[in-house]
């Protein structure tokens, strides 16, 4: 770190708690040492070597920065800590214990990674309190901690600094640092200069296949330093250097990164320093071993009292930290205290199912023909000036995803009281740091690429799924409609493939009234993230007829009923609605009862009941199905005797009508289809 980079001071430092004697501090990193290596042996799974090498960096950061309160794990201005070597879980389980998280009991330490238990193999948000996100695949925590620093800075600038005024901490490992995703993320927090945001990578040189020079000589510090980062490098077991590197980030105007050189599996005399120490427990001859070199004469599982005490009263400080934040936040005025404590809990503003349902009875009066990404665009126009804190963005393609509202101004290194965010092409990082964004609370991020490019945020999409958090991706030119750019850029695949992940809604609409009840549909879902997949090309108005009710949140319904005794049943979602009106029309010209169902959403139609799925579907009816995409999971819907139109490979570059017709997926094939399942 330059001397000028130590002077800058913009952001306020908090005084570090008075240091602990040598003693002290050794037996408490020592007591999350033991608990990591017995906790692992008692599982005969795990990673002990990782806690027991990071031990004193993270006594020192839990003990002398970190404002917690373990018995108000939720407080909203508490400084967040980010695990992202979450392989080395039971540094945190062990932290947690000996801080006083009531749920985190010894018999939980020693079911580590058993069925039941709060303390699984990695992280999980959500399965013990004070678990800011989930980690576990290398680069998310990180990441995702990107979004926690720039939705910190977002929030104190829309509330003061008496309200929002905490760090963001991670733990990284040489894994974090090598995934891609982390040259996208320190780019992204570099460039807004979060300086909030302090790293303490665990710099021990060793990965699971050996050390680190097997796969790795570049030079990370080298790397952060040109994201325009401060990085240096100290003694990871020194005290005293820890905490005046954590002193100096502080002071900062730019992010942090501390690499603390360590020894993995520190005071385990033959695995130190190896691979060995890394994914494996020591084994119980080696344990006695780092016992007596740790100067630790204690059974499996025991702390002494003195040491348990020092720890439990680090815990309990927090508790006057967080009372002080109460009574700065009950000074609020009743307006703007309200307003924050519902940004926080998730709840959206009362006015917005009638702004909605008054906008939607609009669209079918005026019934534009837009493209879905446009009729997004102008949803977002109405939900934006309505729901303050959405929080919108593109991986540089603000343009052609159309997620950027009347009004919104960008975000910037300098101002962050925008609501719209570059991302740049970054579309991995750009996932990781909405999820960031959603875990910090007070924000509903939503953001803009082509469908295609999912491939790149699939990782951070499944994490949101799994923490059940409300993210909203905008993926815009949806199918070969798109034309020209070609297979490169048309997804096929992609629907059926995020149809596959649990809890996430994929929604197709196929107008701009659609387009509206997707968008309340993905909102109204708290604990869901959703992707909302939208056309290039314009698309008619199908929706004609003003309804109350959102049909969409269905997940299907009948869109156009037969005028004849229904036979065929023709189901379709987005741009092949139209395909499947027309087609509609062809069959009754030829005496042939057809009925369109719209399946905007088909995790939501599963969702609906047995009888509602039945009389959707037409019993007795042929169904055809349609969809410029592949056939897999369509089967379900269409049986045996039913007909798959769309997609069989990748596509091909030419105008999108052109490509319809070349690929087959037309009214006049659906029409021959349907007519062929009839005779058969």
């Amino acid at each position: 770190m330059t001397p000028a980079d130590q002077s800058a001071a913009p952001v306020k430092s908090r005084s570090a708690a008075p240091a602990q004697n040598t003693s002290l501090h050794n037996n408490m990193a020592n007591a999350i040492r033991a608990l990591a290596m017995d906790a692992v042996q008692a599982a005969n799974s795990g990673h002990p070597g990782m806690p027991m090498g990071a031990a004193d960096m993270a006594t020192v950061l839990f003990s002398r920065f970190l404002n917690i309160d373990p018995k108000a794990p939720n407080w909203p201005d508490r400084d967040r800590f980010v695990l992202s070597a979450g392989h080395g879980s039971m540094l945190l389980y062990a932290l947690h214990y000996l801080l006083g998280y009531e749920d985190m009991t010894l018999d939980q330490i020693k079911n580590f990674r058993q069925l039941g238990s709060i303390t699984a193999g990695h992280p999980e948000h959500g399965h013990a309190l004070g678990i800011e996100t989930t980690t576990g695949p290398l680069g998310q925590g990180i990441s995702t901690a990107v979004g926690m620093a720039l939705a910190e800075r977002m929030a104190a600038t829309r509330y003061g600094k008496e309200i929002v005024d905490h760090y963001t901490y991670v733990i990284a490992s040489d894994g974090d640092l090598m995934e891609g995703i982390s040259h996208e993320a320190i780019s992204l927090a570099g460039h807004l200069k979060l300086s909030k945001m302090i790293v303490l990578y665990d710099d021990n040189g060793i990965t699971i296949d050996g050390s680190l020079d097997l796969s790795e000589s570049g030079d990370a510090l080298m790397r952060f330093k040109a994201a325009n980062w401060n990085a240096v490098r100290i003694d990871g077991h020194d005290a005293e250097a820890i905490a005046k590197a954590i002193e100096a980030a502080q002071k900062s105007d730019k992010p942090t990164l501390i690499a603390c050189q360590t020894v993995i599996g520190y005071g385990s005399p033959n695995k130190q320093n190896t691979s060995g120490s890394h994914g494996s427990p020591l084994g119980n001859d080696e344990i006695v071993l780092t016992r007596a070199a740790l100067t630790w004469p204690h059974e499996p599982f025991a702390i002494p009292a003195d040491i348990l005490d020092a720890w439990r009263k680090i815990g309990a400080a927090g508790a006057a930290k967080s009372a002080a934040w109460g009574s700065r936040f009950k000074a609020l005025a009743a307006d703007k205290r309200a307003e924050y404590e519902r940004e926080l809990s998730g709840d959206l503003p009362a006015t917005f199912a009638a702004t909605m349902n008054a906008y939607k009875k609009k669209l079918s009066e005026d019934k534009p023909s837009w493209a879905t990404r446009k009729s997004s665009e102008e949803a977002l126009n109405v939900i934006n000036a309505v729901i303050p804190e959405m929080v919108g963005g593109s991986a540089d393609l603000t343009g052609s995803n159309n997620t950027k509202s009347k009004g919104q101004k960008p975000v910037t290194p300098t101002d962050f009281s925008g609501s719209f965010i570059h991302y740049g092409i970054r579309e991995h990082g750009m996932a990781a740091a909405m999820n960031g964004m959603a875990l910090h609370k007070g924000f509903i991020p939503y953001s803009g690429t082509f469908l295609v490019f999912t491939d790149y945020c699939r990782p951070s999409i499944r994490l949101a799924a799994l923490m059940k958090q409300r993210v909203i991706h905008v993926m815009t030119h949806d199918s070969i409609g798109l034309g020209e750019d070609g297979p490169t850029h048309q997804p096929v695949e992609h629907l059926a493939s995020l149809r596959a992940m649990p809890n996430l809604y994929v929604f197709r609409p196929a107008d701009a009234v659609e387009t509206a009840e997707c968008w309340q549909a993905a909102l109204e879902a708290k604990e869901t993230p959703s992707i909302i997949a939208a056309s290039r090309q314009n698309l008619p108005t199908v929706r004609t007829t003003h309804t109350d009710e959102n049909l969409s949140a269905k997940g299907g319904y009948e869109l156009s009923p037969a005028t004849l005794p229904a036979k065929v049943t023709l189901i379709a979602t987005g741009s092949e609605i139209e395909i499947a009106v027309a087609a509609q029309k062809l069959l009754e010209a030829d005496g042939i009862g057809a009925r369109v169902v719209s399946m905007p959403c088909v995790e939501l139609f599963e969702e609906q009941t047995k009888d509602y799925k039945k009389k959707t579907l037409g019993e007795g009816t042929i169904k055809v199905a349609i969809e410029a995409a592949i056939q897999y999971g369509w089967d379900r819907y269409i049986g045996p005797d039913g007909a798959f139109i769309g997609m069989t490979g990748f596509g091909a570059s030419a105008p999108a009508k052109d490509l319809y017709k070349h690929f087959n997926i037309t009214a006049d094939a659906a029409v021959a289809a349907a007519k062929a399942c009839l005779k058969a």
